[in-house]
């Protein structure tokens, strides 16, 4: 249960959520991106391989979004997928907007 609380607790408390691999070359990309584009958004990135939990973190998220590799991204509670998903949101000028109307619906 702790396992789920702490996916879904990360989730709804950020407009940034990042499950992650520090070792991953795709998750640092992704990250960059994010953070440096958003600065000032809450983000929170979930380092799976420096968790004790992080293998058990990472079947909940295959069983929660059908997406098992990292990085895992949600954007205002919505699962956007991974670096793929993110780098071509941004291309298509879809990622802004996807971030601000987090911002809109906290007004």
């Amino acid at each position: 249960m702790a396992v789920k609380d702490l996916v879904d607790t990360t989730v709804s408390d950020n407009t940034i959520a990042i499950f992650s691999k520090t070792y991953c070359p795709y998750c640092q990309r992704a990250k960059q991106l994010l953070t440096s584009k958003f600065p000032n958004v809450s983000t929170k990135i979930v380092e799976l391989d420096e968790l004790e939990d992080g293998s058990d973190i990472q079947n909940y998220l295959l069983e929660k979004t059908g997406q098992r590799t990292v990085p895992n991204i949600f954007i205002n509670k919505e699962h956007v997928g991974g670096c793929d998903a993110v780098t071509s949101l941004d291309k298509n000028g879809k990622l802004a907007a996807l971030v601000k109307a987090s911002d809109a619906s906290k007004l």
